[in-house]
């Protein structure tokens, strides 16, 4: 893998090493379970990693910080973030087991430390005493609207965290549509970063959430309501 791209963006030779064998693995797990459509090397570096990098820009990911990626697929922007800084404190839930096989063999392939994988749908994770509002920031880069993403991840999140969501170049529709959402759900829409995916003409957004208030009690919703029926 042509690891330039990464060097560029200040990735070590340690790190970019990590990244190589994550690709690696992402190419040959593919061929038995859907983890992504995009595969060609360039893509993934752009599309995957360093968009996944661009969440630094929020400014909430302190070293040390607790880290829930809701809904990970193959991992993304957790496991790129947690190479980049290995202080975080990673869990990356999902609710197909083939997925956590996959990333399991990821962390221990690429021997990180501090992350565990959790198999659970985000409506019952959000109600598991274990998980429950325990979380610095809550991540995702899931393909849902803004009001259902909210009732997904704000439960893991402490009162004082964030909810930070990588959403595509239409957030600010999005946002309108779910600030009731996010009000009745404890949370205000802090600010809103816009970013480009380096070397490409690629425009995206950091949609970061504050909580500033514990969740009410019926919140998640069990499935499919909040994909069905947005708050």
């Amino acid at each position: 893998m042509d690891k330039k791209l990464l060097f560029e963006y200040g990735v070590s030779d340690i790190q970019a090493d990590k990244f190589e064998k994550y690709f690696e693995l992402l190419l040959d797990w593919n061929e038995k379970i859907n983890l992504t459509a995009i595969t060609e090397e360039y893509d993934v570096v752009t599309k995957h990693f360093l968009d996944s990098l661009m969440c630094v820009k929020s400014d909430v990911l302190s070293n040390g910080a607790s880290l829930i990626d809701v809904g990970t697929g193959a991992g993304f922007p957790a496991i790129p973030l947690k190479i980049a800084n290995s202080g975080l404190k990673v869990t990356l839930l999902d609710s197909l087991a083939k997925r956590l096989n996959f990333l399991n063999e990821v962390i221990s392939e690429l021997e990180l430390t501090d992350i565990t994988t959790v198999h659970a749908r985000a409506e019952d994770g959000g109600r598991d005493a274990a998980l429950r509002e325990k979380f610095d920031v809550a991540v995702s880069r899931a393909v849902a609207n803004l009001s259902t993403l909210s009732e997904l991840c704000l439960p893991f999140v402490k009162v004082g965290g964030y909810f930070v969501s990588m959403k595509g170049p239409n957030a600010e529709e999005e946002i309108a549509t779910a600030k009731n959402a996010i009000k009745i759900l404890g949370g205000k829409i802090e600010r809103v970063v816009p970013y480009d995916i380096p070397t490409t003409d690629l425009q995206h957004n950091l949609v970061i959430i504050k909580k500033v208030a514990p969740i009410p009690q019926k919140y998640p919703r069990s499935a499919p309501k909040p994909a069905k029926m947005p708050l």
